[in-house]
């Protein structure tokens, strides 16, 4: 399936459940801030964030069935629909960035890549980033579905959901190879529930965009 057309979808129906560590972001990045959210859903994060007070706050998805869910449901957020695979931001243009459970919706190495290098384009020098997302797993689930798929797309880790999505987890090579552009000021493994209500490992990330 498309992956638009199965975000719009799920946007209906799907509740995200990967935790956001506030109380460790609240640490980095003063109230008055610009923050970021790219790949926002609908603003869950961000509403969070709004509740604790933060002022200055944007979410961006591909998917114009979150936003109108997200607008509908927090209607004080700026939240907007990305049109093109660009930020729609100027160079260094925000403190601090937000991306939840999005690398996993981002096939390969190069398009990860890519839209990591988009991130640091925006941030501000010395910006924040925070991520969460998956990594392998190695029960017996889904080490099948890796193996299955690993021919279909090159890559251990990708693989399809029987509703259509195509996701990945990720060795954590590749995740410090991805966010070498960063300062590591924490990092640490998570185990989350997944939107379909499995468990899987994860970590979250948070770094200083490096000069």
């Amino acid at each position: 399936m498309e992956p638009k057309k199965y975000w719009n979808e799920a946007s209906q129906k799907k509740e995200f459940t990967t935790p956001f560590q506030a109380e460790e972001f609240a640490g980095y990045i003063e109230k008055e801030k610009v923050i970021l959210d790219v790949g926002c859903g609908y603003g869950r994060t961000l509403n969070e964030l709004y509740q604790s007070g933060y002022t200055n706050l944007i979410g961006i998805d591909f998917s114009e069935g979150m936003i109108k869910r997200g607008r509908l449901q927090f209607p004080y957020l700026d939240l907007r629909v990305k049109e093109k695979e660009q930020i729609d931001l100027p160079d260094e243009s925000v403190d601090a960035v937000i991306i939840l459970a999005v690398l996993t919706c981002i096939k390969t190495n190069e398009e990860q890549q890519a839209f990591i290098n988009e991130i640091r384009r925006v941030l501000k020098p010395n910006g924040i980033l925070y991520i969460n997302d998956f990594l392998l797993n190695e029960d017996e689930r889904n080490v099948k579905r890796y193996q299955e798929f690993q021919e279909k797309y090159g890559l251990y880790g990708v693989f399809e959901l029987p509703e259509g999505a195509v996701c990945r987890h990720h060795n954590e090579v590749w995740v410090r190879e991805l966010l070498s552009g960063f300062s590591e000021l924490r990092y640490e493994r998570l185990v989350f529930t997944t939107m379909n209500g499995n468990k899987s490992n994860g970590f979250y990330f948070i770094g200083s965009k490096k000069e």
